[in-house]
């Protein structure tokens, strides 16, 4: 049975978030690229010197989070196996085109640098995203109709990021607390991914798409897409719905749902964090779920895939 390989969006990026893939020589040719995007500054410096602030800001955040996922995916090689599922959350979705084997990961870097100028260009004021637990979706879409927000990313178990302006989501929050909201958190993104407000964003990326070199989705390889959790079976029209994602709902409940039909036996996260390998276990307990930053070493990740693989 297949493993599901999870990439991370942005938010949790952190001061250690390389460290079991900083020396490995197969990743060095990524962090050089990642350093000419980020003017010069070694990525593995950055996370541990930055300023909180610094590493929140969209363009950086996004290139360390499809650094991470790209240069895992180098330093493990082999291990990884051929046939596996892939999907990725928000930005990361950039990262799975990569571990899916349709894009390299030089290209993933390139092109996310252009998916955040892009965003930052039409991005309007100050903006971002929230997430609200323990109202339905019904109630959520309710209250961004009368506060002038949107619904940014389905989660399961009732959990919803809802993008819009910082004083809309204001407004949003104290109206979904009066609701019955269970918990509200403001998220350390500062752009309202995935709403009608990027469309700018979502125009510019589909061009940049356009002219990308784009394999076809190899045999074995089962990609789906953020949007609507289908399989990518034409590129040309996953490269559109991988642009519209910008300004879009995420339905990430509904992907892992279709790594669950696909036979995925377990999942591993790539990327910073353990929020995706966390939700995976919440839509099945029994499944096996782990994220990167759960091991001490490469050995040890590699270890854990043989044991997956072998089950």
């Amino acid at each position: 049975m297949p493993i599901a390989i999870l990439c991370s969006g942005q938010g949790q990026q952190h001061a250690g978030m390389f460290d079991l893939v900083a020396d490995a020589p197969e990743a060095a040719e990524f962090f050089i690229v990642a350093a000419e995007l980020l003017d010069g500054q070694d990525p593995r410096e950055l996370v541990r010197s930055a300023s909180p602030e610094a590493l929140e800001d969209n363009r950086t955040a996004q290139i360390l989070c499809v650094l991470q996922a790209v240069a895992f995916q180098a330093a493990l090689g082999d291990a990884l196996p051929q046939h596996r599922l892939v999907a990725g959350y928000s930005v990361g979705e950039v990262a799975a085109w990569a571990l899916a084997g349709l894009i390299s990961g030089k290209q993933a870097l390139r092109l996310v640098a252009i998916r955040a100028e892009a965003m930052n260009a039409a991005s309007r004021g100050r903006e971002g995203l929230t997430f609200v637990r323990g109202l339905k979706r019904e109630a959520i879409e309710r209250l961004c109709r009368t506060q002038e927000t949107a619904l940014a990313i389905a989660n399961p178990g009732n959990g919803f990021v809802v993008g819009g302006t910082v004083a809309a989501l204001q407004t949003f929050e104290e109206e979904a607390v009066r609701s019955g909201a269970e918990r509200i958190v403001r998220l350390k993104v500062h752009v309202a991914s995935h709403t009608p407000r990027l469309a700018n964003a979502s125009a510019a990326f589909a061009s940049s798409l356009a002219i990308s070199a784009i394999s076809e989705v190899p045999n074995g390889v089962r990609l789906f897409s953020g949007i609507d959790g289908a399989s990518v079976i034409d590129v040309s029209s996953g490269a559109i719905k991988l642009a519209d994602q910008i300004s879009h709902t995420v339905e990430w409940a509904s992907c892992l749902e279709s790594c669950k039909e696909a036979g995925a036996s377990a999942f591993l996260e790539l990327g910073p964090g353990h929020a995706l390998s966390d939700m995976a276990t919440e839509v099945d307990p029994r499944t096996r779920s782990r994220c990167a930053e759960d091991f001490k070493g490469l050995s040890g990740i590699r270890d854990w895939i043989v044991r997956q693989a072998q089950q």
